[in-house]
């Protein structure tokens, strides 16, 4: 899923995710060492941008996969 980026009304750019599952749950994947606060802070604001309640950010660069689940309080119903 493609959203447009807008700066002062005129189109910019998009940005888009990695999975959207069932247009519910954002799944965002990275293969790195290390994920970092800036990696968090990504995810969160495609919560925010896309206006969805759960992401999940799995790591495949890790000794072993790791994940972390994320919700948008923003838009909990």
């Amino acid at each position: 899923m493609e959203l447009p980026l807008l700066y002062r009304g005129e189109h910019v750019g998009s940005r888009r995710v990695d999975f959207l599952v069932e247009k519910m749950i954002l799944v965002e994947l990275k293969a790195l060492t290390e994920i970092t606060s800036l990696h968090h802070a990504q995810v969160l604001n495609y919560l925010h941008a896309y206006q969805l309640e759960i992401a999940l950010l799995l790591n495949f660069g890790e000794h072993c996969l790791t994940y972390k689940r994320f919700v948008n309080t923003r838009h909990a119903t």
